[in-house]
């Protein structure tokens, strides 16, 4: 058929339920749950094999700015109430919650998951936090091993309480303050706007994206150790929105208020910076206003939410457009991708399965590289031949390779690419 006659992509689902802005989106245990929060405070936890929500609360009195999964009974949530709290809230706790979504809730007081961590932080900045597992940390590795559903120690980075410039950098689960990065007084680069963070063998790698539309990479090569510049540019003429490293962490992309996303090097955490540094490459979309960039699991893809409605999908290796999805009527400000290395898409010998007698397997997820147990994972039962129609359900939701994207108009769209 005629590429002119083709009729234009629909989402496979929209989930509808929120009344304000949804600016946060997170997929969860093994793709089984997303996570959306909205711009009045509240989250809703969704099944993807129902589409019906879970679990529904609201745990801010303002903006979501993000959330993420910490171990397998952990949620953090990030509020412009300068709030970051983390929540007990394991699948099994789900029954317990309300399900009310918030366009039909009118109680302030519904019921929320146990509070089990709060830290008061700089949310002027209006950037999300971002967070790594502390593999420096002595209990880690045995933590993550025996996957008890114990959380294993992370950290976390937010902009600085005292300086809107600054970084400041938490531990969990101690709440204590391990380190802050200040202000590169060499250049002036106005709030910071986004963060991702890294470790690898105890050495850190801290991405930063400014309001000067400046982006720098920070390293530390021992706990001890100070904080190095590793790697600075401008690739944007706006403020910097999103950013999103590679799964492999080998390079990052940024997006901006600008039409430019920029791919950039990401060095190793002891080599010294290189005045003459520059981004790997420069692309010219012609879409200004780009934010909520996601790069998908596989390294393959990547999304960016538009301020023209419109949800744009590109490659990785060539950074050329390969779709523009359309359905929203306003503005798009987030975007997730499914987990690609979900439990039935692994190499069952690399996962390690477990055959049972009903002809069931349990699998885990695993880094397509390393082969190591993906954190926050669990052992996923794969049914049999034989298996009901709620798990074959279950099955089918959690291997989709689901794109979401969040919009003004308070609705997530479910999309099916790739």
């Amino acid at each position: 058929m005629p590429t002119e006659h083709l009729s234009p992509a629909q989402p496979a689902y929209v989930l509808r339920g929120h009344t304000s802005q949804v600016h946060a989106l997170s997929f969860a245990h093994n793709n089984s749950r997303l996570f959306t929060g909205d711009a009045d405070g509240w989250v809703v936890s969704w099944s993807l094999a129902y589409k019906r929500p879970t679990a529904v609360w609201r745990p801010h009195s303002s903006t979501v700015l993000g959330f993420s999964v910490w171990g397998t009974d952990r949620v953090i949530t990030h509020g412009r109430d300068s709030k970051l709290l983390i929540w007990k809230l394991a699948i099994t706790d789900e029954e317990n919650l309300d399900k009310i979504l918030p366009v039909d809730n009118t109680q302030e007081n519904c019921k929320k998951p146990e509070i089990i961590h709060a830290l008061t932080v700089n949310t002027l900045n209006f950037c999300s936090f971002a967070w790594c597992p502390d593999d420096h940390d002595s209990t880690f590795p045995q933590v993550l091993s025996k996957q008890t559903g114990a959380p294993y120690p992370i950290l976390i980075s937010v902009p600085s309480a005292l300086d809107s410039e600054g970084i400041d950098i938490f531990k969990l689960p101690s709440e204590k303050r391990t380190s802050t990065i200040p202000a590169d007084k060499t250049v002036k680069t106005g709030m910071v706007m986004a963060l991702a963070i890294h470790s690898t063998n105890s050495k850190l790698r801290l991405i930063a994206g400014y309001e000067s539309g400046h982006t720098i990479v920070y390293g530390q090569s021992l706990p001890e150790n100070k904080w190095q510049k590793l790697y600075s540019a401008q690739p944007h003429s706006q403020p910097i929105l999103s950013l999103a490293p590679s799964p492999s962490f080998d390079y990052y992309l940024t997006s901006s208020a600008d039409a430019i996303i920029a791919k950039h090097p990401l060095l190793s955490a002891d080599t010294a910076v290189n005045p003459e540094s520059k981004p790997l490459k420069l692309s010219n979309t012609k879409h200004a206003g780009q934010q909520g960039l996601s790069i998908r699991s596989d390294g393959k893809i990547y999304a960016t939410a538009g301020w023209d409605a419109r949800v744009h999908v590109y490659s990785a290796k060539t950074m050329k457009e390969l779709a523009v999805l359309k359905w929203h009527k306003e503005g798009c400000y987030a975007t997730a991708f499914a987990e690609i290395d979900a439990p039935a898409a692994h190499s069952l010998e690399a996962a390690g399965p477990y055959q049972s007698n009903d002809g069931s397997e349990q699998i885990q997820a695993v880094n397509s590289s390393t082969n190591e147990p993906l954190p926050g994972t669990t052992l996923t039962t794969v049914p049999a031949p034989s298996s009901t129609v709620s798990q074959r359900r279950d099955l089918k939701a959690q291997t989709t390779h689901w794109l979401a994207a969040g919009s003004k108009d308070g609705k997530v769209s479910l999309w099916d690419i790739y």
